[in-house]
């Protein structure tokens, strides 16, 4: 039979409402209480079930993952990473993929959250770089926690994970500078999404920093997807002076400015040098594999849930808002300028 909270009170002598405490990781319990709680449900094997929980109280303890991104690798990594940390707390994820640009989503947003009884959000761009978005969920009085795109300072609104695009586009820049590439292509993304404009900012001051010229009939709108590549790529290449390098503002628009490279009889790296951002499985599924900035998806989905959880607890956090920075991750797609 499965073992109920009735099971473990029993077994460790103490009250079901004590077992509560001690699993939904209330600081109010003697530690020595903790540990015997602790020991039975080890022993037991006790399984706490969120939903249950959720309707037998006050409190829930559900989550909800809200996002809007066309690259499917990033968002299994965030799933992935709210998941486990949700595994680890007894905590239940929704997963609410939405269209941002939706005229009706602030009221979508709210009613998922009312019709599921959700205690905090995990934010991903744009959402998490919409102020309409944070003020509803403010007015709604649930916890969230946003992972944004950013180097300077955070505002204190919420927990917050910063991702350091600036100087990650900074060091691959100047990754193909130190081979020898003035004529740098750069292929944007979506430009309702703040990595964007860091990534292009990042381009611009390492070539700043070198005294090479910002040509901007070389950096191409576009959109985090492999046509925007494949569309990028064809124009730079189309142009009197071709580019020998292309920054590709992600691995998925990177793969897209290789396939159409290689249709346009353009050998990778000895004629053009091509590099990506993010380090999703698109850098590593082709030939040659593509120098990138490896940003770590699932440690930080985890990291920034972790944070929600403590918030949602009212536990203090050593640091409330954190910052990672994408490292430079040498491939095959890079080599020396030839001209």
């Amino acid at each position: 039979m499965k073992v109920t909270i009735n099971d473990v009170a029993r077994h460790a002598g103490v009250s079901i409402k004590t077992v509560s405490r001690v699993i939904n990781k209330e600081p109010s319990v003697r530690a020595a209480t903790k540990e015997k709680v602790e020991a039975a449900v080890r022993e037991l094997n006790y399984q706490p079930n969120a939903a249950a929980r959720n309707l037998a109280g006050s409190k829930s303890f559900s989550i909800a993952f809200i996002y809007d991104n066309p690259n499917a690798y990033y968002v299994i990594d965030m799933q992935n990473g709210i998941l486990q940390e949700c595994r680890k707390q007894n905590f239940e994820l929704v997963i609410h993929p939405c269209n941002s640009k939706a005229e009706h989503i602030l009221d979508e947003i709210t009613d998922m959250i009312r019709h599921s009884r959700i205690s905090g959000v995990v934010l991903t761009p744009p959402f998490s770089e919409m102020p309409s978005v944070i003020e509803r969920l403010k007015e709604l009085g649930v916890n969230f926690v946003r992972i944004f795109s950013g180097h300077d300072a955070p505002d204190g609104i919420s927990p917050c994970i910063m991702v350091n695009d600036f100087d990650a586009a900074f060091s691959i820049t100047e990754h193909l500078i130190a081979l020898g590439h003035s004529e740098i292509g750069f292929i944007s993304g979506g430009k309702e999404h703040k990595s964007t404009f860091e990534r292009i900012e990042g381009y611009k001051e390492a070539l700043s920093k070198h005294q090479i010229d910002i040509d901007e009939s070389l950096i191409i709108d576009g959109e985090y997807s492999f046509d925007s590549g494949v569309a990028g790529a064809t124009e730079l290449l189309k142009r009197t002076t071709k580019p020998t390098a292309i920054f590709s503002c992600n691995d998925e628009i990177a793969a897209g400015a290789l396939f159409a490279s290689r249709l346009a009889n353009v050998a990778i790296p000895q004629d053009l040098s091509i590099v990506g951002f993010e380090n999703s499985p698109f850098s590593r599924q082709t030939w040659p594999k593509i120098t990138t900035a490896d940003q770590p998806n699932q440690t930080i989905a985890q990291n920034a849930t972790t944070l929600l959880i403590s918030e949602i607890r009212k536990q203090k956090a050593p640091d409330i808002c954190q910052q990672f920075t994408p490292t430079l991750l040498v491939r095959d797609s890079t080599a020396e300028a030839t001209k």
